[in-house]
């Protein structure tokens, strides 16, 4: 077995673990212990993921395929992005300021940088693929540096941060089953996939992360106290104000 198989062997492995642990921990009851540890080895098996990807990416470009490196390099950015902010949120929960660092900053500002150059490699070879998910970098991009200078309200502020992060780490690890495991479970099935399952594999379970998120970000946004709405007695004299002055 040569490196390279070798690597993508570790990375199915480790992919499959993750797709399995995801599951759990999102099933599980939220604190208790199947959850945080399903969590912790869903972490795990994401940081094997992409400790092999990017050896992997090195492979591509000195085979010269600059572009497919390219863009398994930035998967691995913006995967790498969201399982961090998801477990820092966890870490940092008293402390949102000490979340939103010079760190916090740097990890926004490299997401935008590798979505653009993604974004223009992909214009420059016409690679609608790469044009269409550089959006999802611009996008963690944006949304860190607005939320750096516009904080979430105290309450529960680490919540919204950690389930919106693991849904979008939850979205790769379906992108990488649907768009390559799947396949392979297809070829020893001897079963073609229908057309165009290729595009649905990479953006549908970014779709259905993105419109999970937003539900869940706003259930569990703090709402403002209701303001008691004062009611005239029928007795009192409608000359008379509410509150007697």
């Amino acid at each position: 077995m040569d490196v390279y198989a070798g690597l993508l062997a570790v990375h199915g492995v480790a992919g499959a673990t993750a797709l399995l642990t995801f599951w759990m921990a999102a099933f599980a009851r939220k604190g208790s212990p199947l959850h945080r540890g399903s969590g912790k080895t869903y972490l795990i098996a994401m940081l094997a993921v992409m400790a092999t990807a990017l050896p992997m990416a090195g492979f591509f470009l000195a085979r010269g395929k600059p572009g497919t490196a390219t863009f398994l390099f930035y998967l691995v950015v913006i995967t790498a992005t969201s399982c961090w902010l998801g477990w820092r949120a966890v870490r940092r929960k008293s402390d949102q300021r000490g979340f939103r660092d010079r760190r916090y900053a740097a990890v926004a500002v490299f997401n935008l940088l590798t979505a653009l150059v993604v974004a223009a490699y992909g214009v420059l070879h016409g690679q609608a693929l790469m044009m269409g998910f550089s959006l999802v970098g611009i996008g963690i991009g944006s949304q860190m540096l607005w939320r750096a200078r516009q904080p979430l309200p105290p309450q529960r502020w680490w919540l919204r941060e950690h389930l919106g992060a693991m849904l979008g780490c939850g979205a790769a690890t379906h992108v990488a089953f649907l768009s390559i495991g799947l396949n392979r479970v297809l070829d020893g099935l001897q079963v073609s996939p229908p057309q165009g399952f290729g595009m649905i594999a990479w953006f549908l379970p970014v779709a259905v992360s993105t419109a999970f998120a937003l539900w869940l970000d706003r259930r569990h946004a703090p709402h403002p106290p209701r303001t008691p709405v004062a009611v005239r007695s029928p007795l009192a004299d409608p000359a008379t104000p509410i509150g007697g002055h």
